[in-house]
């Protein structure tokens, strides 16, 4: 399967995000991507007080655009992550629709980024969020997939419980910092697909953004072994790769480490 990454530079003007995802939409469906997945906030990064109002239901005209886009080229779209509003919380949630505009996953954020960083920036996703609490995987042709968002990747159990419900791939939708990207998003995401003998594949968020964001980018697909097998430059830009299933079982037969987990003494 081909898999498309947009990397985008998403700002406080919802209007023109929308118009730059459908654009890298428009160019990874060019280049022949089945599945295509977009960053963290796709459609709204903004300061804290700004999050709540622009919020959208599942049926809002943000997932509405991702929907036509799709029926339109017969691509699976994952959202990268939007703000949701509903049952009277905001959720930071993550869907997959397939090329008949059908939602077929939707996953809300488990981990909440409630964080300081070095030089005095403060981020508290939880004034502004409820944090979800169910893992999602969904099978998409021969392949099943499992959703991860951004913090959500320096947790190993959820990785590995999307594991055990069948997971081939891993999804990544991120706004990963400048300060931490530089030295954890490589290392995380090789690891997560190395302890998993999974594909891994991220969509971040580059550049600034208002108020006063720094982001890191670096979108890439991690094949099973670890090995980086694309990276994208900086900038909001496309980047492609294949997803090479026969790897992942050759790989998975022949250092069967799954196979050797002790769940009578780590199953929960």
């Amino acid at each position: 399967m081909r898999i498309g990454i947009g990397q985008m530079n998403s700002q406080n003007d919802k209007q023109a995000n929308l118009t730059q995802a459908e654009d890298l939409i428009d160019r990874l469906a060019g280049d022949g991507a089945q599945l295509i997945m977009l960053p963290e906030y796709f459609n709204y990064i903004g300061a804290e007080e700004t999050m709540p109002a622009n919020a959208e239901p599942m049926d809002g005209p943000s997932v509405d655009r991702l929907r036509r886009k799709a029926i339109r080229h017969g691509v699976y779209i994952h959202s990268g992550s939007f703000l949701e509003a509903a049952d009277e919380s905001i959720f930071n949630t993550a869907i997959i629709v397939n090329p008949n505009g059908d939602l077929i996953a939707k996953y809300r954020k488990i981990h909440l980024f409630d964080v300081e960083i070095p030089g005095g920036k403060v981020y508290k996703e939880s004034n502004t969020f409820t944090p979800g609490n169910e893992t999602v995987t969904v099978k998409i042709g021969d392949l099943t997939f499992g959703l991860g968002t951004c913090y959500d990747l320096r947790f190993p159990e959820l990785f590995r419980r999307l594991i055990q419900q069948g997971a081939q791939v891993i999804l990544v939708s991120a706004a990963f910092t400048l300060q931490t990207g530089r030295d954890h998003w490589e290392l995380l995401l090789r690891a997560r697909a190395v302890e998993n003998l999974c594909w891994v594949c991220a969509a971040g968020q580059f550049g600034s953004a208002p108020p006063h964001h720094q982001f890191f980018g670096r979108s890439m697909i991690v094949d099973p072994w670890g090995v980086v097998v694309a990276q994208a430059s900086d900038g909001a830009t496309p980047l492609s790769g294949e997803i090479d299933t026969a790897k992942l079982e050759r790989i998975r037969t022949r250092f069967p480490a799954l196979n050797h987990r002790r769940e009578d003494l780590f199953s929960h």
